[in-house]
């Protein structure tokens, strides 16, 4: 499977793991390189077996998921990260998104809904519930009121277009022909320009507002 999917499976308990693997084994295009069983070992894991997409548990004895998203964004490992959880509330799912998830979805979730998330966000897009959404963006409005889009260069909304299409730092510059360091000024320069505090708020910023490539 040269082209399949990679997928890392973390969570502390082995029933979970057990049956997200039964799920996702039966796909032609996804195939499971991995296990961990907390988010220590769930990022030493994706440093080792370079995983497309982490399915992440949030609630995690020692490193929580959480935690473990901020050091794989730390060590730039561009693997895609899918909260799966049992916990529905703003609270635990909206810093996950903040720390760098690329989506969520619940732990009861069918079989195909499950696949079908893991494929969204390897192509590049923010998985978000609808309630979810609504709480970034009510946050993400409240800031950004304060900027203008007017006050973006062309090439900031260049990269703006491309951050909201999920690619990161490199693939910007791969597709911009620039070197990261001048995208990252180029990030930093549009979040302060429009007021924002991470990347997850600039794309839904860039959706709601009509910035696309």
């Amino acid at each position: 499977m040269a082209d399949a999917i990679k997928v890392l499976l973390v969570d502390d308990h082995q029933v979970v793991r057990r049956g997200l693997r039964t799920f996702l084994e039966v796909q032609d295009d996804i195939e499971v390189v991995g296990e961990a069983s907390d988010g220590a070992e769930g990022v030493a894991r994706a440093q080792e077996l370079h995983p497309d997409v982490v399915l992440m548990d949030v609630k995690m004895p020692g490193m929580d998921g959480i935690e473990a998203l901020r050091k794989l964004r730390e060590l730039d490992n561009p693997a895609r990260v899918l909260i799966v959880t049992s916990f529905t509330e703003q609270r635990t799912v909206v810093p996950a998104l903040r720390a760098g998830a690329a989506g969520y979805v619940y732990k009861d979730v069918d079989p195909d809904a499950l696949a079908g998330a893991i494929r969204s966000v390897n192509a590049g897009h923010i998985l978000l519930q609808p309630e979810v959404a609504g709480a970034l963006l009510s946050q993400e409005e409240a800031g950004a009121s304060q900027g203008r889009a007017g006050s973006l260069t062309e090439r900031e909304r260049e990269v703006l277009a491309l951050i909201a299409d999920g690619r990161s730092n490199r693939e910007i510059a791969r597709a911009l022909v620039l070197s990261e360091k001048t995208v990252k000024t180029h990030v930093s320069n549009i979040l302060m320009k429009l007021d924002l505090a991470d990347r997850t708020q600039a794309a839904l910023w860039a959706v709601r507002h009509g910035v696309n490539g």
